[in-house]
């Protein structure tokens, strides 16, 4: 049966559907009633089919729709304007931004956040008692208050905080005195303790407990207080006057979100190294265990006073000059050379000026861009003396031998101080020193008459801060008298101990990684401003100038221990033949005896000249 064809006169899919396949089918001549009665109700099937097929067809062309591309005022929405998202926009507080990012300042994970809240509270009592003078004598408890909480609290003798201060110094993060100071300090960013007091409000909810005193005759202040994050500012809950044994000092306490462990980078390992780089403090430790270890001072001497110096010429950048330029109260650019910098004196500051073509007598807030431009340049082509070393305070060979000796049992012991040098035009003094060997290290001692004698048996270690012969040495990192225990593969201490080659000195070094052996290395940088890579203040940045001096001062340890080493071996091997000569001396005075026809008394003279003979001809 033909069909006219079908003619569309709209855009759908011209696609014959189910009702008109079933239209065209010619009817069946023979078929028997049943089938006939089935075909009068097909179009009843016909017409539900269609309705089907027609929804069918429906769907497919929405869903054709939905995957064609809108516009990009479809897929946005509504457009904000400028002035819409401007009244969203707002200034973010320093406290704000900490909180989110907490990870910056070490508060990163439980276990490290314990470390780092004793650490602040402890630098910031040392800085406090050296400068006020006083031999520093620390406390420092941890209770456990809970599942992972722990209170940490912090006591020392220093000389307090009056208490108009209180709040700002544990509730304000930026803010201190030692920023803008080129001296050295351990702190550096007033951001420390009161950070610790920001973590342990928002892990616990608690406020800090404060309590300080200035002098005996003083009162006694105790603070309960947080941080209002919003606003960088102290929130103070309770404030009072106390009663206080001391008479003089200051106590922190914070209960945080903590986690507790012994090891190399714990609480207990920090105290123990502070103590080595710190002889003159005393420390009383108790650890959540209630176990109680009491690290003496070794001396009673303070470190050296520091003064705070003027910025080096070559350590200014072209920004900071302008800037210098700007702010000053010198009349002159010659002035403003000689009183703004350190190490400028008249000549120098008019060689610098004829040499950037600028008048001396030059206003310093009129010198434009280009003049300063060309000033910089000058500074940084002009010999200028090497800023004064009195702003720092390094530990000094003996005391770095008299703290490794006091808390490390060893075999030997070497220091080596270098002298100042420079960065930036920031001073600094790098201290290296080793400890080597177990205690009894090759075992042997030569006695006044030349004699190698075995040592008595040596005492037990204590502490694992000198490895095993088969294990990694280990690596004591210290800024400014600060041990660093994290972040230890980024700083330029290991970098510079990987890169010396100890194999010139005795020890196995694998290629890339730390050598092995028995010993420890303490590593000290003593500088107004010490490059830390980030705010945690953990590793230190690779300045070529820093990496040249640990080197050298790791090279003349190294020379040292790599004689003591070869002389044990000698020692060992000298020791080893002694003994094999001895076994037949008895020998040859019976064979003497026999030949002398000596009686046993003269035999016995006659062996021990031999074995006099051996040990003054085999001089060691």
């Amino acid at each position: 049966m033909d069909h006219a064809p079908v003619t569309h006169t709209d855009d759908t899919d011209p696609t014959p559907t189910l009702f008109d396949e079933m239209d065209t089918t010619e009817p069946d001549a023979d078929a028997t009633p049943k089938k006939k009665a089935a075909r009068k109700a097909a179009p009843q099937k016909k017409s539900g089919a269609a309705k089907v097929s027609k929804k069918s067809a429906a769907d497919e062309t929405a869903t054709e729709n939905a995957s064609e591309p809108k516009t990009k005022t479809e897929r946005t929405g509504t457009r904000k304007s400028a002035a819409e998202m401007a009244t969203k926009q707002r200034e973010i507080s320093v406290a704000e931004f900490f909180t989110k990012n907490r990870h910056l300042l070490g508060f990163d994970s439980p276990l490290k956040a314990l470390l780092t809240a004793v650490k602040e509270a402890v630098d910031n009592s040392l800085d406090a008692c050296e400068e006020a003078g006083i031999l520093p004598e620390i406390a420092v408890e941890l209770t456990p208050t809970g599942e992972d909480r722990f209170r940490m609290a912090v006591e020392d003798n220093g000389p307090g905080i009056v208490h108009e201060q209180i709040g700002k110094v544990f509730g304000k993060l930026l803010y201190g005195s030692k920023f803008h100071k080129l001296s050295q300090s351990r702190g550096q960013q007033g951001i420390g303790i009161s950070a610790a007091v920001m973590y342990g409000q928002l892990t616990t909810g608690k406020p800090a407990r404060i309590l300080s005193r200035t002098s005996k005759r003083a009162d006694a202040h105790e603070f309960l207080m947080s941080v209002d994050t919003s606003q960088n500012k102290p929130d103070i809950h309770e404030k009072k006057v106390s009663e206080w044994e001391k008479d003089h000092g200051t106590r922190v306490e914070i209960e945080m979100e903590a986690r507790y462990q012994k090891g190399l980078r714990s609480v207990d390992m920090y105290l123990k190294q502070t103590a080595i780089a710190n002889p003159h403090v005393t420390i009383h430790y108790t650890d959540p265990g209630g176990e109680k270890v009491t690290y003496e001072r070794a001396t009673k001497e303070l470190p050296a006073a520091v003064e705070e110096i003027k910025p080096h010429p070559h350590g200014v950048e072209l920004g900071r000059l302008i800037g210098m330029l700007k702010d000053t109260s010198s009349r002159t650019l010659s002035g403003f050379m000689q009183e703004e910098f350190s190490r400028v004196g008249p000549k120098v500051a008019r060689d610098i000026c004829k040499l950037a073509k600028v008048s001396e007598k030059a206003h310093p807030s009129r010198i434009a861009r280009e003049e300063a431009s060309a000033l910089h340049d000058a500074i940084q082509k002009s010999k200028i003396m090497a800023p004064s070393t009195n702003c720092i305070s390094p530990i000094g060979e003996e005391l770095v031998l008299q703290g490794l000796k006091k808390e490390l049992e060893a075999d030997f012991y070497f220091a080596n101080s270098r002298s100042p040098a420079v960065y930036r035009g920031n001073p600094f003094v790098i201290e290296v020193g080793i400890a080597y060997g177990k205690p009894g290290g090759v075992g042997l001692d030569i006695t006044q008459e030349g004699r190698i004698v075995k040592r008595d048996k040596a005492a037990a270690v204590t502490e694992d801060l000198v490895g095993n012969a088969d294990e990694p040495i280990r690596v004591l990192r210290c800024a400014n008298r600060v041990p660093l225990l994290h972040q230890q593969a980024a700083c330029a201490v290991t970098k510079a101990v990987i890169q010396t080659n100890w194999r010139a000195y005795g020890l196995q070094h694998p290629k890339g990684a730390l050598p092995i052996g028995p010993m420890a290395v303490m590593v000290h940088i003593a500088s107004v401003w010490v490059p830390f890579t980030s705010e945690s203040k953990e590793a230190i940045a690779s300045y070529p100038e820093i990496m040249k001096e640990i080197k050298l001062g790791i090279q003349e340890c190294g020379r040292r221990l790599g004689t003591y080493i070869r002389k044990g071996k000698r020692l060992r091997a000298e020791f080893d033949k002694r003994n094999y000569i001895e076994m037949y001396i008895p020998h040859i005075g019976l064979a003497l005896q026999e030949i002398l026809d000596l009686d046993d008394s003269e035999r016995d003279d006659t062996v021990k000249t031999l074995d006099d003979v051996l040990q003054k001809s085999r001089k060691f």
